[in-house]
Formats: structure tokens, sequence, C-alpha cells
């Protein structure tokens, strides 16, 4: 890796149709309609399993956020949004233009820009087809006697949960419960909904992922990217989190890790060295340590509009070709020389520039060799569970439980964590913030964080655009707007 790959020849290359963002589709067709299979539903409630396989398939599939643009494959995408957000994960190239606007704040700052459509877009339309499973079940209390009805309206349950709690996150300026920020539908026949506050929202999710949980005893998935009974237990972990509600973060973290029989990503795991191909890379769903994602297939057919195709120089992507994605230089620098997790960070060209390639990376580790993407998505891990539960404990003052819970990944992580007996009060809880930075790197969850503690983002010197500035999380820089289209169709919202 001594020539820089992506030279001016490879402009062609990528040009595709990957430069325009104006394209937007209206209705999803993922799923039947509840009077479709509703009353089929009453007798074999089986006929919904179509609709949460299409539920889940929304979550990694290209132009569910209703576009046409490179950026729009699901979850992971709105991971990047965060991420970039957040300041953690730098856009190192504008040759494409793909995230420019979310790195310079434009997309969070105009409600006519199509990002903010798109976020909006895409999770509206997961609690659309949720609610077509919880119609044709029978409604929000529905008595389901059945071991696979309840599975059923138990995952569309935590399907809608989820994507209410992440729509809280985006246009939300951290916890207020009286700001009044989400339309909510219950079912698929509401007209269009005013606002409705904070507190209204988290409720409805509360309730969606307590149900769930008592609706999922008996489930057993098939396979991870279904939602079981500790990932939605890992949701209302989060969710209890965002309301500052520490001793329900503490209760529900420590039910996840003691009985769940995950187990933390290990040291011969968490970074490739050289020697450990196929035991490190976050790339394999079946790692131990992943409670929640995607097992892709080449019959998935994801390619270049991807979250690989965004972000691992070993795939055929948009960080080999021009616009690559690092880790901000400022929190480089503050992982510890024995951290293992420094090592995922690679300047690969001599150009300064720190690739993820030791953390993140397509097997063959070709440069730009994985056109069909077979590496997985990650979307919650039981490390996270950990940190939830330090964070807990260190706001409730419980400082042992917050060293123990960080012990057990930073056990596998550096050579001698007894450091930490000297922390204590702020600096305890800055630490397990800079922990869970460095440990959730490129995955999505560091803005959540920055939202609930109210924190402010630092941009690293290497940011393109604006090196050293600071951005409160609760600003409006940080926030998406409600898109245009709906201020436009939904009379209740000015």
């Amino acid at each position: 890796m001594k020539t820089k790959f992506f030279i001016p020849i490879l402009a062609g290359a990528l040009t595709l149709t990957g430069c325009s963002k104006d394209f937007l589709e209206t209705e999803p067709t993922e799923f039947v309609s509840s009077d479709q299979v509703a009353e089929a539903s009453e007798l074999n409630p089986g006929l919904q399993n179509a609709n949460i396989a299409g539920l889940y398939s929304t979550m990694y599939l290209t132009g569910t956020g209703g576009t046409t643009g490179h950026d729009d494959f699901g979850q992971k995408g709105y991971d990047i949004f965060s991420d970039m957000l957040s300041g953690d994960m730098v856009l190192a190239g504008y040759t494409y233009g793909w995230y420019q606007d979310i790195v310079e704040y434009q997309a969070t700052t105009n409600f006519t820009n199509t990002a903010n459509y798109q976020v909006w877009r895409y999770y509206y339309r997961l609690i659309f087809g949720a609610n077509i499973v919880i119609d044709g079940l029978g409604g929000n209390d529905a008595e389901l006697e059945s071991d696979e009805a309840r599975a059923i309206m138990g995952q569309a349950k935590a399907m809608r949960a989820y994507a209410y709690f992440y729509l809280l996150q985006f246009y939300g300026e951290g916890y207020n419960p009286s700001e009044e920020v989400l339309p909510i539908y219950t079912t698929v026949s509401e007209e269009a909904a005013a606002l409705s506050p904070q507190s209204e929202v988290y409720a409805l999710v509360v309730d969606d992922l307590t149900d769930a949980i008592d609706l999922l005893e008996n489930f057993t998935r098939t396979a991870k990217n279904e939602v079981d009974q500790s990932v939605a237990k890992g949701l209302l972990a989060y969710t209890y989190a965002a309301m500052n509600d520490y001793e329900k973060v503490i209760e529900v973290t420590q039910d996840v890790i003691d009985n769940y029989g995950y187990n933390v990503v290990s040291s011969t795991e968490v970074v490739y060295d050289g020697t450990n191909l196929e035991a490190a890379g976050f790339n394999d769903v079946a790692n131990s340590g992943w409670m929640w994602g995607v097992d892709q297939t080449l019959d998935i057919g994801l390619d270049l509009i991807s979250w690989w195709g965004q972000v691992d120089l070993f795939t055929y992507s948009y960080a080999w070709a021009g616009d690559p994605k690092e880790i901000n230089h400022d929190l480089f620098d503050a992982i510890p020389a024995d951290d293992l997790r420094k090592g995922q960070f690679v300047d690969a060209y001599g150009d300064g520039v720190l690739y993820p390639i030791n953390k993140f990376y397509a097997p063959g580790r070709t440069v730009a060799g994985q056109r069909n993407v077979t590496t997985d998505y990650v979307y919650m891990r039981i490390a996270e569970m950990y940190l939830l539960l330090a964070e807990a404990a260190a706001q409730t003052g419980n400082e042992a439980l917050a060293k123990e819970a960080l012990r057990v990944i930073l056990d596998e992580r550096v050579e001698d964590t007894a450091y930490l007996d000297a922390l204590s009060g702020q600096q305890l809880i800055d630490h397990i913030f800079l922990q869970t930075r460095i440990e959730l790197w490129g995955e999505g969850k560091v803005y959540l964080a920055g939202k609930r503690l109210g924190r402010t983002a630092q941009m690293g010197p290497n940011h393109l655009t604006f090196p050293g500035l600071s951005v409160p999380f609760n600003s409006d820089d940080m926030t998406f707007e409600i898109p245009q289209s709906e201020r436009q169709n939904n009379p209740f919202i000015d």
C-alpha cells in the first residue's frame, strides 16, 4: 500500500448515478397492506412474517429513505450521518460530495435539504410497516394467545419503538419532555397528526418496548437481523439513558449482560494485527459480541451503495476513490499507545489520513477488491450495554460498579486498568464518554451519547471545513429540521 490508488482516472469509474440527490419516491413497497391481510391474519398470524421481513430489509436496502442517493441505504447510512455530525468520523475528501452537507451542518439547518427528508422518510416508513403488522394482528391492545402471533407482534412493536427512538434523537435537541417534536401514528388509518411532546413519544417507546419484551419471551430468532428479547431490552436501555433514568438503565443493562450469553469482542478480535485475519475485523455477524446485525449475502445484492461502499478501503468504495472516512485526529491522539484500538487506524498512504482498515475491512484486504458486499452490518453490541451500565452507574454515584463494567471492556484493550482507581466524579464520567467514543467509533452511537449527556463536539484539526470548531450536541446544527414535504402536506405543522 505504497501507492496512492485514488488517481484522477477513477473519476469516471465512480461517476455512476451517484451525484444526483433530488429523486424522491413517496410510497413504501415492502409491505402488504393491513386491509389485505388483517382478516387472514386472524386465522394464520404467520402471514405477517412477510411484513416483518420487510421491516428488517428496510434497515439495509438502498433507497429506503426515498431517494436514489448513494448515502441512502438504511440504518447504517444514518449511522454515518450521526458519526460525521459528532465530528469523530471525518470526511477527508470532497471529490464526490456525499456527506458534505452533513459535515458542513447545512443539512441540519435547512429544512429543504434532502437529508432532512431522507431521515424522516426512513423512520416513518418503518413506523408505517410496523403499524400494518400491529393492525393486522388486532391492534395495539390485541389479546394474542399463540406464541407465533405474540412473537410477530413483539417484533413489530420493538421496531416501531426503534424508529420513534431514533426520530427523537435526530429531531429533538436533547431530552426535553415538553418540546413538541413529532407526530405520533399508531395505526395505518390515522390522518395527519399534530406534533406531540417528547414526553408522549418517549412514553410510547417505553410502552412498546415493555410490551415487546413480554411478547418475545418464548421467541428464538433464526438470524441476528431479527429483534429478540435481548435486542428489545438493549433498545429500552438506550431509551432510559436518553431520559436520564439511570436506575432503570442499570437494571436493564445488567439483565442483558447476565442472561443472554454475549461476550465482549476480545483482544484477539478487536484489531487486525497481520496474523489474525479470520478472528479480527468488524465484518462478521457471527461474532459473539454482536447482539443485532445483518448477515450480508450475495442474494441481498449490496455493492457501492452501502456502508462498506462509503467507508471501507478494501471495498469498491468512495473511501478508496477520493472521499476517505477517517478518525478525528484529536480522538486518535487521546487513545493511549498501549491501547489495541489505536492500531485500528492506519495512515495507509503516508499522507496523514487515518483509515479504519484494521477495524472494518473486507477480509480479502485488496484495495477496492470487494465489489459485491458480503461483509456484515452491526447494529448493536454487548459492549454498548457495558458502556451504558458504566455511564449510568457513574451518574448515580456507584463508581465501583461503573469501573467494574468499564474494566470488562478495557481488560481486553489495554495492558493495565489500575489507573481507573484514581478516577471519580466528573473525571470518571468524562472518561466513560471517551471510552464510548473510542470503542464505538464508526458504529453510529457517539451521537446518541452526546445528545443524552449534553456534550459539545470538537471538530479535529483534520476537519476539512471547520477544524477546531466546537458544536454543542443540543444545538440546531446537530438536530434535523422537519422536512419541507412534511410541512407542506401536514396542516398541523407550520
